[in-house]
């Protein structure tokens, strides 16, 4: 399928346009569909949409050899059937080829607007894709009354919960678009409104106090204001020592924490600095200022080619519970009690085995590993409400629906609501309105 969009004037600019025009051929008409996105204006003097610019637009693309199998009208205001059908007239298609979206308070509204208007019912026939009748399905009809909840349930969200996101790329903040969602899904879950506040982990840093003073108090505080604490993954020595920083002080005081790839390898570095008492203890990725130092980060050696490019772990990997840790481990019971998980991995570096035994004895808890028990995948601190990390970056597989569980249990943590969704046996997260203290007030007064 392809999509195209644009003004009057671009199309013409756009040098794939040629590309799509031989492929279509090629591939035969079955397999190809031209999907035109069109903004459809209102100017305010007249108050009436637009359709000229989609009907030359259009006319454009034709003259270019696509021809477009749907027309999407992108409207600030619902279009009516009146400037549908002109569109239909004018562009020479059916009416149930135009497709109108019209600005909503959230994305989560449109995949409804999608199956009202026909869509999937369109692709069906139009690609002749091997699916079944969707409309008449009790799952179909199941996930579509889920879905309406969920989309009802956004539009009516007030209470909210703050979280700090500690990182190197916090400039663009859609470097960390797959995290947001994730939190997004966790929240949206949880009857929650997210408060996602992006702080430069070198704000944090003893040197930025030095040079900007306000730059670092300023990011100290917005860290201090928040419910919890999560450190995704990343490259470069950028902003380390600020991640570490930000890792100790959620761990020392109790502050909800979820730990990403870079996140859980520097969870160990911290906690082997601080509560091991080894401030030499750092990760290999890092550069050394001095020549001896404890590695307790280590690249994989099987993914050592003496070169950068293509040496990665990527992709789906089994990880599985150990045995013996997995009772205690928070994270296994948020997995649904499964044995093994699956999800997908980006890294090069790993934990140095031979200093597990020192830091399970100082009070970190490696619950899980890979299927050959050669890799480290998920550390927990048992005494602390929510301090988790993992290898893997399970934002990639979060759904609004079905959120990541590492997540998941970082936002009710922060929302003050973990151990009760752990006593109902992660059945249910409530209406948002109930704390933990709440709980265990109500419980005594059923007591008493």
């Amino acid at each position: 399928m392809v999509m195209l969009g644009g003004t009057i004037g671009d199309i013409e600019g756009m040098p794939f346009v040629e590309a799509f025009r031989q492929f279509q051929f090629r591939v035969k008409k079955e397999n190809f569909c031209c999907v035109h996105v069109s903004l459809v204006p209102q100017p305010k003097a007249t108050g009436e949409h637009k359709t000229k610019p989609t009907q030359i637009s259009v006319r454009e693309l034709r003259g270019l050899g696509l021809s477009p199998d749907l027309i999407v009208c992108r409207s600030e205001n619902p279009i009516d059937e009146n400037v549908k059908q002109k569109i239909s007239n004018f562009c020479h298609v059916s009416p149930e080829q135009v497709i109108c979206l019209h600005d909503v308070n959230s994305v989560y509204h449109v995949p409804i607007f999608l199956e009202e208007q026909g869509l999937v019912k369109f692709f069906h026939e139009r690609l002749h894709l091997p699916m079944r009748q969707l409309d008449c399905s009790i799952e179909a009809r199941r996930r579509s009354k889920e879905w309406r909840k969920l989309v009802k349930k956004i539009d009516h969200l007030v209470k909210e919960v703050r979280i700090a996101l500690v990182g190197k790329y916090t400039v663009l903040e859609d470097s960390y678009t797959s995290v947001t969602k994730a939190l997004q899904h966790a929240t949206m879950m949880c009857n929650l409104k997210l408060n996602l506040e992006f702080i430069a982990a070198a704000d944090l840093e003893t040197e930025m106090e030095k040079t900007n003073a306000i730059r670092y108090h300023e990011a100290w505080q917005n860290l201090c204001k928040a419910d919890g604490v999560i450190v995704p993954g990343g490259f470069g020595t950028n902003g380390i020592e600020g991640k570490i920083a930000a890792i100790q002080w959620a761990r020392v005081y109790k502050k909800p924490f979820l730990g990403i790839c870079l996140g859980f390898q520097l969870a160990v570095v911290e906690f082997a600095r601080h509560e091991l008492g080894w401030e030499d203890a750092h990760t290999i990725e890092i550069p050394p200022t001095k020549e001896s130092r404890r590695n307790v980060v280590i690249e994989m050696l099987e993914h050592h080619t003496g070169i950068m490019g293509g040496t990665m772990r990527l992709g789906k990997k089994v990880t599985m519970f150990r045995t013996e840790k997995k009772e205690q481990s928070i994270l296994w019971h948020l997995y649904g009690k499964q044995e093994l998980i699956e999800e997908r991995h980006r890294h090069r570096y790993e934990v140095d085995k031979i200093y597990v035994e020192d830091l399970e004895k100082g009070g970190l808890n490696f619950v899980a590993h890979d299927e050959k028990e050669e890799r480290l995948e998920i550390l927990e601190l048992s005494d602390h409400p929510y301090f988790v990390a993992v290898q893997f970056h399970p934002e990639y597989i979060s759904r609004p629906l079905k959120p990541s569980p590492p997540y998941l249990g970082l936002i009710l943590a922060a929302s003050n609501r973990l151990h009760s969704y752990l006593a109902r046996d992660c059945q249910g997260v409530g209406n948002g309105e109930t704390s933990d203290e709440e709980v265990v007030s109500e419980s005594r007064l059923n007591s008493m």
